[in-house]
């Protein structure tokens, strides 16, 4: 089984995707799940390996997608009873005969991506120094050649960037300094990657723009095109404007993996709360802004979309980590709605 999981992640690596490792550290019976148990969880919430069935599935995704969005790894126990402790995110699970879990998440994100189009001085410094901090770097331009760009993941001879695995997250610097100016940066505002610099004078920059406009290419996609590229350094060399670009790109890259502010706080099942005289809004209903609703027999948060488990309760859809849960509140929904009876 480990061997399977380390090829399953050397696969994803070698394919550019991020993903997240959950493995098991610590368990405690009765509990499913062993010390060793590992899965790995892909950015479209699916799951390979075993860390624990039932309740424990929803929690580990929704928590690796987490990981994905923050970049931050997080210890997450799944217990019988919550219990707030510093570094460690806690979950409610009375549907789980009592066990409890100790699962430690670790997200797995790929390099990021620099595409430089054009073999200008510039665009060779930038490629070595992308290189130097790890980052996975492709050029593309006419004439380009490994004497020039001996480093480089990816190296085309032309300006087609549809083999090269542009992203939204992908960084695209345009350097062609007269060298296929139009056709470059046409290339570049014509995916979805966020970020597009083009290394140019303002005058030049205008000119180049206003051309793409003229051809049909929208206002708003031109306009995502930053120049001057890099921050403002004040930089005046070759190798001080790649400087200012690469520092601009790790400005963003960090920007994007900062971790969020929210709170990390224990789930309080909804079978704790007390059932008397409580008002019919407080049917637990779907989060339709996240997708998620609280399963209203153990109160863990479940996904709504493709949910396997459901039911109708007057009026309402009702959703459930596991079949238990299911069957629990089927046979006494007024016990679990937090509706009165009658």
């Amino acid at each position: 089984m480990f061997d399977q999981f380390l090829n399953k992640a050397t696969d994803l690596l070698a394919k550019g995707e991020a993903f997240v490792t959950a493995s098991v550290v610590r368990s405690q019976a009765p509990s499913s799940a062993k010390p060793g148990d590992k899965a790995i969880v892909l950015a479209d919430g699916k799951m390979w390996g075993w860390i624990g069935g039932g309740c424990v599935q929803p929690v580990v995704i929704k928590e690796a997608l987490k990981a994905l969005t923050d970049g931050q790894p997080r210890l997450v126990r799944i217990s019988p009873t919550a219990a707030a402790e510093d570094g460690i995110v806690d979950y409610t699970m009375t549907c789980h005969s009592g066990g409890t879990l100790d699962i430690y998440i670790e997200p797995v994100l790929p390099k990021p991506h620099i595409l430089i189009l054009g073999r200008s001085p510039v665009a060779r410094t930038l490629a070595r120094l992308g290189k130097t901090i790890g980052h996975r770097v492709s050029v593309a331009a006419f004439a380009a050649d490994r004497e020039q760009f001996p480093d480089v993941d990816v190296l085309r001879a032309d300006l087609n960037s549809d083999q090269l695995g542009v992203a939204p997250d992908t960084f695209i610097v345009v350097s062609t300094q007269g060298e296929d100016d139009e056709e470059a940066l046409k290339q570049a505002v014509s995916t979805d990657a966020s970020y597009v610099a083009f290394v140019a004078s303002t005058v030049k920059a205008q000119k180049v723009c206003e051309y793409l406009r003229q051809t049909g290419m929208s206002s708003e996609r031109v306009g995502r095109v930053r120049t001057p590229a890099g921050l403002d350094l004040h930089a005046t060399s070759p190798e001080e404007i790649a400087v200012s670009i690469l520092a601009e790109i790790v400005q963003l890259k960090n920007d994007r993996a900062r971790p969020s502010a929210e709170p990390k706080k224990a789930v309080a099942p909804l079978s704790s709360l007390p059932l008397a005289n409580v008002p019919a809004a407080n049917l637990p209903v779907p989060n339709l802004a996240s997708d998620e609703a609280r399963d209203p027999v153990c109160g863990m948060s479940t996904n709504v979309r493709g949910a396997k488990y459901r039911s109708e309760y007057r009026g309402a859809s009702v959703y459930f980590c596991c079949a238990r849960c299911k069957q629990a509140f089927d046979r006494q929904p007024e016990k679990y709605s937090l509706l009165p009876s009658g």
